[in-house]
């Protein structure tokens, strides 16, 4: 009686070690598993550095992020039409023929600037990038701010009356054949100035200051 016992227990043994073996393969795992909070740091980090380069694109693009934000401050500067009936003269062509290529402003050359199609005649204009346009324009009627007691300023022997605006002054030339206006922004200093009172000097006798007619 205990014989068969011991038999079916053993055969069981083998039954249990061939399904072991013959059987099924156990899982087994391949090696330590990473926490889940640092695979998803792994995951995301190409998809931060993909955003990060193209927000970066955003701002510089080809240039400057100032350039960006004012398209015009490179291209030509569009000035609108003014009053001007002297502007083909022959005052205002020798004037325009005289003024020099380039102004000073804060210690730093102001080069030409293109006008926009169409431009007005008589006219001109300066300035870079970080800049606004420095313009002139010559042959304009007489300003209504002249009056016999406006107050005038002397600039290289060249008497100008300025008009204040919030983010620029026009300087007229009032002791000339022609009047020539001068607009120049609050923060290009005096050299601008200076440096077309030298042609206005030189280019255009001077005449006595008229307030009227």
């Amino acid at each position: 009686m205990d014989q068969p016992a011991q038999h079916d227990q053993h055969d069981q043994h083998d039954q249990s070690g061939q399904h072991g073996q013959h059987g099924q393969p156990e899982e087994r795992p391949a090696g330590p598993s990473l926490p889940r909070p640092l695979l998803a740091v792994i995951i995301g980090l190409p998809v931060l550095l993909a955003v990060g380069v193209a927000a970066m694109g955003l701002v510089l693009g080809n240039g400057s992020s100032a350039e960006q934000d004012n398209p015009a401050a490179t291209g030509p500067v569009a000035l609108g039409p003014v009053p001007a009936p002297a502007a083909e003269s022959a005052e205002c062509t020798a004037l325009l023929n005289g003024l020099p290529q380039q102004l000073v402003s804060n210690g730093v050359a102001q080069p030409r600037r293109e006008l926009a199609t169409p431009a007005p005649a008589g006219a001109m204009a300066w300035g870079t990038t970080q800049q606004g346009p420095v313009i002139l324009r010559c042959g304009l009627d007489r300003p209504t701010e002249l009056t016999p007691t406006s107050g005038l300023r002397e600039v290289s022997g060249v008497r100008w009356l300025v008009v204040e605006g919030a983010d620029a002054a026009t300087w007229y030339v009032v002791d000339r054949p022609v009047y020539v206006a001068l607009t120049v922004p609050n923060d290009a200093g005096t050299g601008p100035l200076q440096d077309v009172s030298e042609a206005v000097r030189t280019t255009l006798p001077a005449v006595g200051v008229r307030t009227s007619g």
